[in-house]
């Protein structure tokens, strides 16, 4: 009988280790990893010749058309994620509250919205932890695998960073450019343009929520701009998907 208890004995140790491992590795990196075929470079676009768009928001300065955005999304049935930074979620605890209640996806936009390009790989580390543990936090929900760096300024070093806290790094096709306000010539008219003008299979657009200083507090043209992003984009033909479809490719 002890020559057959020991290999149990030592089945079940390994099985223990493993899961230790396991919840070790998810403890360090704060998220479950992204799958192995999303890391090794920045993700623009998603790999399909179907005609789908997914729609993403940043989300940095305060919560103006935040509730008009999450409205459209409802009333049109279109997913969403959204990255904000730990810094917003710190200030904005609502907002992600009412993000994650509505359903839609939180991805992590580091912190104080640095330069990456610029920064140590600690900095780097360090500034895509802090914003974990906010989004976390704000919003009681658990945050995707899904990195989108500030500016979109990317390199190999930081992708590598960001990587080996097992989180993908989710950039854009498009940009509405929504954010630069009227203040620097820009309408809810030129970014549905921008945006219907980008359509191609598996687009990934760029919106954001919320008004900086200099753009004018009190305006988000995205907000709205989305009715008629979404509209016109069914109308050519093109479904709107969720960004999360990624992790079950």
């Amino acid at each position: 009988m002890p020559f057959r208890s020991a290999p149990e004995g030592g089945r079940l140790r390994a099985t223990a280790a493993a899961l230790l491992a396991l919840l070790a590795l998810t403890a360090l990196v704060g998220v479950a990893p992204a799958p192995e075929p999303l890391l090794g470079s920045e993700i623009r676009r998603i790999p399909t010749e179907e005609h789908v768009l997914a729609l993403t928001f940043n989300a940095a300065w305060n919560e103006t058309g935040l509730d008009t955005v999450l409205g459209v999304l409802r009333d049109r049935a279109a997913p969403a994620v959204f990255f904000p930074t730990g810094d917003f979620a710190d200030h904005h605890p609502r907002a992600l509250r009412a993000i994650a209640a509505a359903g839609h996806g939180l991805g992590n936009h580091s912190y104080s919205h640095p330069d990456f390009t610029a920064l140590s790989p600690d900095r780097a580390r360090s500034e895509v932890r802090r914003a974990d543990t906010a989004i976390r936090a704000a919003s009681d929900a658990e945050p995707l695998p899904f990195f989108r760096f500030p500016y979109s300024a990317t390199s190999p070093q930081a992708v590598a960073t960001v990587n080996g806290l097992g989180y993908a790094d989710l950039e854009y096709t498009a940009d509405t450019k929504g954010y630069l306000g009227p203040v620097h010539g820009m309408t809810a008219d030129r970014a549905v343009e921008r945006a219907l003008a980008a359509l191609t299979p598996g687009a990934v657009l760029q919106l954001h929520v919320g008004a900086s200083e200099e753009s004018g507090p009190d305006t988000c043209l995205d907000a709205e701009a989305l009715p008629r992003i979404i509209d016109g984009a069914r109308a050519r033909g093109y479904r709107i998907i969720d960004l999360r479809t990624l992790l079950n490719r």
